[in-house]
Parts: C-alpha cells; structure tokens; sequence
C-alpha cells in the first residue's frame, strides 16, 4: 500500500530536472557503485541448526563478488556480529554538529529527525571491509521504532554520499517449508514496490522434509499465508486518477514518504528472518529430539544385549558346576 501511495504520488510531480535529466530525489539517483553498506540480519542465539551459517555465507559470498568495492557491514544479531568482529576491523565515526545558516535551516534541523543536529561522519577507511555498525537487541521484540532510527542513519549516509548503494541480507520466509537467504538491495529505488534481488538461496530438498516433520509433529500447516486479495486491494489504494489537495507540497511528502519506505523494508527483512529463525529452531529441535530417542532406544538394546548376555553366562557357570558334581 505504501508503494501504490508512492507511485501515485510520483505520477502527479516531476521527478526530472528539466534542464540536466536527472533525477531529483536522491534516493531514486542510482551513481557508481565504489562503497556499499551491507546489513545482515542474522540471530541473537544458537540452536538454529544451520540459519545462522547461512546468513554468514551469503553475505561472504556477496562480499566477495564485489571485490573491488569498499564495504561496510552493519550486523543485527549477535551471531553475525560476533563472526564479523573476529574478521574484519572496526569502522571509525566522528561527531559533526550541524550549523545552520539560517532561520529556516536551524528550524529544520531543531524538528527533522533524519537530519540531527549532531551527524555521524564515516572517518577515515583503514580497510576495504569494515564492520560499523552494531544493533543489539532489535530481534528480542522487533519494534518499528527501533528499526526507524537504522532506517534515518542508512538514508542520510545514502544522501551525504558515504556509500553508493546499501544491502540486506536476511532469511525470507513464506512457510516452513518456503524459505531462502536472500541478498536484496533497498538503495537506490530503482523502482517503487519492485524488489531488486542479488542473490537467492533456496532450501534443499532435505531441509524441505526435515521442516515439514517437525511442522507436522508440532501441528503447524505448511501453506502459505494467502495475501492475494489484500495485495490487490493495496495496489489499487490511492491510484485514481483525480486531483489530490495536500497539506504539505507534494515534494516533501514525497521525500518523507521515500524514507518511510526504506525503514519500511529493513523492518520487513527484520520480521521475517525472526520468524524463519524461530522456524530453523523448531526443526533443529525436533531433530534432535528424534537423535536422542534413537539414541536411547540403541543404548537400551545395548543394555538389555550385555544383560543378557551376563545372565547366560551365569546361567552356564552354575550348570558346568552342577554336572562337575
């Protein structure tokens, strides 16, 4: 919905600078791709099985296809993060207080929260591949708040130029068994409620099976949440084609409603690597369930064997030493 009120609202303005061609929001500005920020969102705890080391590889295998590239990683999960730190070096900010030169300019800063008063600066670059930033505690109760205040950090880093072009790398999930890592990209918008996917990685066949038998002994249903209507719905929502009054120019909600969007999307990989975690946990559970049950049925046949076989043996003992009387 968000997307059509987007498009709807991008139709009735020019987007275009008619003296350049260039487009005038930049967040829609697509430039040379030299440094890149990269978020991974993988999981705060174990006992996931193999979710955490997914997330890990697709987001070294992405790292590196772009060779050439100066990367900055910003980990949410303590698992990622933990294996980031151990790899790469620290990045390297500076405080920088804003000084307007005017009235107007001093309000805005005073009142716009995607421009503070006083900014983060990227200092200067020690290696190509640098973690900076660490988000700890986002995946305990996912909170749009908290993801909103990533969100104003990644749009300003985009618009001051500190990097060419941000990525996510999370867990998709449509079902248990309807799961892949993917690498998506959110900046720049190349097109409004179009996903612009890197990298995917599908589950294996046997992941497949191993998900649907721990879905079917907790009771849990394999289909895919059905949303076809409602998309419907949210892609017609504000579409028609008749003059709207606004409240404020069209461009600045147009610039506020770009940000929206952005947070929008890191809140949605949030949502749903938390939900394909909890998914891995409920498999790699029963699957150790079901080892420590084989396994105590093969010590139990073991046991009863070396019992029985004790027993006969004294069962002998006593029958040679009644026929040697």
């Amino acid at each position: 919905m968000l997307a059509s009120v987007i498009g709807s609202l991008m139709r009735r303005i020019d987007l275009y600078d008619p003296a350049t061609g260039e487009v005038r929001h930049p967040l829609l500005l697509a430039r040379e791709e030299k440094q890149a920020l990269l978020i991974v969102v993988s999981g705060d705890k174990g006992f996931a099985g193999a979710f955490n080391g997914n997330i890990t590889k697709a987001a070294f295998r992405f790292i590196g296809e772009k060779a050439e590239e100066q990367i900055d990683i910003a980990a949410i999960g303590r698992k990622g993060r933990d294996l980031f730190r151990r790899r790469y070096g620290a990045a390297t900010f500076v405080e920088k207080e804003v000084e307007p030169d005017d009235p107007d300019d001093q309000e805005r800063v005073s009142t716009d929260t995607s421009h503070p008063a006083e900014e983060k600066r990227r200092g200067e670059r020690k290696d190509r591949i640098e973690v900076a930033g660490d988000y700890p505690g986002m995946l305990d109760k996912p909170s749009f708040d908290q993801v909103a205040e990533l969100g104003r950090e990644v749009v300003h880093r985009y618009v001051e130029q500190e990097v060419d072009a941000v990525y996510l790398v999370y867990n998709e999930f449509k079902s248990v068994i309807a799961q892949r890592v993917v690498v998506e990209r959110i900046l720049p918008i190349l097109e409004v409620g179009e996903r612009s996917i890197e990298q995917a990685v599908e589950m294996t066949q046997e992941e497949r099976e191993q998900a649907a038998l721990a879905a079917a002994s907790a009771g849990i249903s394999l289909k895919e949440a059905d949303t076809a209507e409602a998309d419907r719905e949210a892609k017609t929502f504000g579409t028609a084609e008749v003059d709207y009054i606004y409240d404020q120019p069209p461009r600045v909600l147009l610039d506020g409603l770009l940000r929206q969007y952005v947070t929008t999307q890191i809140y949605h990989a949030l949502i749903e690597s938390t939900a394909a975690e909890q998914a891995a946990r409920m498999t790699a559970m029963d699957s150790a369930t079901s080892n420590a049950s084989e396994m105590i049925d093969s010590l139990t046949l073991t046991m009863n064997r070396v019992r029985q076989a004790a027993i006969t043996k004294e069962i002998i003992e006593i029958v040679s030493g009644a026929a040697a009387l």
